[in-house]
C-alpha cells in the first residue's frame, strides 16, 4: 500500500471539519494500527498516526470506519465549549489574578484550586467512555453519507475493532472496546442487549 495514495483517499472520506482540524501522519515504528494523542487545549493540529504496514491488513470499509471514528473523537474534544465547567475555570482564573494583585495568597490558592478542579472535570468528560460511544455514532452517520448503510457501517467498525486487536497481537479487547463493541452490535442488529442507559 502506497501511504501517500491512501492518505489522499482517506482525506476524501473525512468530513470537512476533520480535514481542517486533523492531519494524517505515517508512523511505521508504532505498535498500534492507528493512534492519536489526546488534544490539549491550545493545540492547533490534531495528528492521527497510522502504521500503514499494519493498516493494509484491514479491509477498505474497516479502514474508513476506523479513521472516521478517530476523526470524530478528536474533533469532539471541546475545551472551549460554553458550559458550567468552562465558566468555573474562567472565574477561578480571573479570581486568581485579582487575588494575586491584592497579594492574597489564600485567595490565589482557592482560585487556582477551583480552576484546576474544573479543568480536570473537562478533561474527564472528554476522555470518558461516552465520548468514545458518541464518536462511534458520529462516524456511522458520516459513513452513511459516504454510501454505507447504518448496519453496514456498524458491522465494519465492530469487525475493525476485533481485527485491530489481532493485528496488534493483543489477547482480547480492553474494557472500553468491549463496551463499544456491544453498542455497535445493537446498532448493527446483531444483538438485542445494549449497554445500560445510565452508563457513564
Amino acid at each position: 500500500m502506497e501511504s501517500n495514495i491512501e492518505i489522499r483517499r482517506l482525506l476524501d472520506v473525512m468530513p470537512a471539519s476533520g480535514r481542517m482540524m486533523t492531519k494524517i501522519v505515517s508512523k511505521p515504528e508504532q505498535q498500534q494500527v492507528i493512534d492519536a494523542a489526546f488534544p490539549l487545549p491550545l493545540s492547533q493540529s490534531r495528528p492521527i498516526y497510522i502504521n500503514f504496514d499494519l493498516w493494509r491488513r484491514l479491509t477498505k470499509p474497516q479502514r474508513d470506519l476506523l479513521l472516521l471514528q478517530m476523526v470524530c473523537w478528536l474533533t469532539g474534544v471541546k475545551w472551549l465549549q460554553p458550559n458550567i465547567y468552562q465558566g468555573v475555570v474562567l472565574a477561578g482564573f480571573i479570581g486568581g489574578i485579582i487575588e494575586a494583585i491584592q497579594s492574597d495568597v489564600v485567595g490565589v490558592v482557592i482560585s487556582g484550586g477551583l480552576s484546576a478542579l474544573a479543568a480536570i472535570q473537562i478533561w474527564r468528560m472528554n476522555r470518558s467512555q461516552e465520548s468514545e460511544l458518541n464518536a462511534d455514532i458520529a462516524a456511522i452517520r458520516i459513513a452513511q453519507r459516504r454510501g454505507y448503510s447504518e448496519t453496514e457501517a456498524a458491522e465494519h467498525l465492530l469487525t475493525a475493532i476485533e481485527a485491530v486487536a489481532k493485528i496488534e497481537g493483543r489477547s482480547g479487547l480492553n474494557f472500553s472496546e468491549l463496551i463499544r463493541y456491544q453498542n455497535l452490535r445493537v446498532i448493527a442488529g446483531l444483538s438485542p442487549v445494549g449497554i445500560p442507559k445510565n452508563y457513564q
